[in-house]
């Protein structure tokens, strides 16, 4: 495995002796790249149009699957997202028969959103091929990697939520396992 500087060392250029080393130019590609190739994977996990389900729609359905229940405000809080946003994103799952709207039990004036068992199928279809997915990805790492990539990868997300003022995991909830 060939050696490379640490993250934090600095790397003299041009004589400002000021630029951030060769590592976070690499990390800042990698990321886009993550960035592009992760939205890619969306349409089917492993290749089936039929498990196809966009960024948005998956964080909300999972977000109820995982929480419950709850109201918009509720909803764009736990995810770090206006309120228009969440239902502006939730109509089309209504809409699909997804995402179900009932009235709040004690405020008959509030709307509460909530997994549909259809919603909860396509939810498992979905999870289910992300899952076989990452599987194949990493069928060659040992399960020490895996662990420390979630880890990381975790730490990563946490500290851009926090850099935009959400909190840890402002936005995504792991999926159930």
């Amino acid at each position: 495995m060939p050696t490379t500087p640490d993250m934090t060392t600095e790397t003299p250029r041009g004589g400002n002796g000021g630029e951030k080393s060769v590592l976070l130019d690499h990390l800042q590609h990698e990321v886009a790249v993550f960035a592009r190739r992760a939205e890619q994977t969306r349409l089917g996990g492993v290749g089936q149009l039929r498990n196809s389900m966009d960024r948005a729609a998956y964080l909300l359905l999972n977000r109820l699957d995982n929480e419950g229940p709850m109201g918009v405000k509720a909803l764009a809080a736990a995810m770090g997202i206006d309120s228009s946003t969440v239902t502006r994103q939730v109509a089309p799952l209504v809409e699909s028969g997804m995402v179900k709207r009932t009235s709040h039990p004690e405020d008959g004036r509030a709307v509460v959103l909530a997994l549909s068992p259809r919603g909860q199928s396509r939810l498992e279809e979905v999870r289910a091929s992300r899952r076989a997915l990452m599987a194949q990805l990493t069928e060659d790492w040992a399960p020490k990697e895996r662990e420390d990539f979630c880890t990381l990868l975790t730490r990563f997300n946490d500290a851009l939520s926090a850099r935009m003022g959400q909190g840890p995991a402002a936005e995504e909830t792991p999926p159930a396992s």
